[in-house]
């Protein structure tokens, strides 16, 4: 025969085949632990994710600097103005798209009502976004012809 036998004449040699079985066994475990475990991997949890547009970054306006010196002369950043130009180019700022912002600085010894005056002619413009510019007590402008120092 050719595959050998139990026979007198046959071959004694050890058999050469593979045992299947602890393949097979160790095969139908894994495949249960699969089928059990399958169904738990298919929960979802929920994520908010943010959502992605294609609008342009928005440009922020450009500053504009009114500074008040004690004895009440108006600069516009850092340019001496009158107060009959104030208006008018306050006007025109309040006509721009985006409208720049108003930054208003004045002197510790300022009047209030000079202070008052500039802030309702801003807003008879139209300026929209006022704000004020202070200086820390080691910092303090000097009062004179110059506007005040940030």
């Amino acid at each position: 025969m050719a595959f050998g036998g139990f026979g007198e004449g046959g071959n004694n040699a050890p058999m050469s085949e593979i045992n299947t079985t602890p393949l097979v066994d160790v095969m139908l475990v894994l495949l249960i632990i699969f089928m059990i475990t399958a169904p738990l991997l298919t929960h979802s949890v929920k994520i908010d994710l943010p959502t992605a547009t294609n609008e342009p970054t928005q440009v922020d306006p450009e500053t504009i600097t009114v500074s008040l010196n004690e004895s009440g002369q108006l600069f516009w950043n850092d340019d001496p103005i009158e107060e009959t130009v104030l208006e008018q180019r306050l006007a025109v700022e309040a006509d721009k798209t985006p409208q720049p912002e108003l930054h208003l600085r004045a002197d510790k010894a300022t009047r209030y009502e000079a202070i008052a005056r500039l802030m309702a002619a801003a807003r008879q413009a139209g300026i929209e976004k006022l704000g004020f510019v202070t200086l820390p007590e080691t910092g303090q402008a000097e009062a004179g012809t110059s506007p005040p120092n940030p």
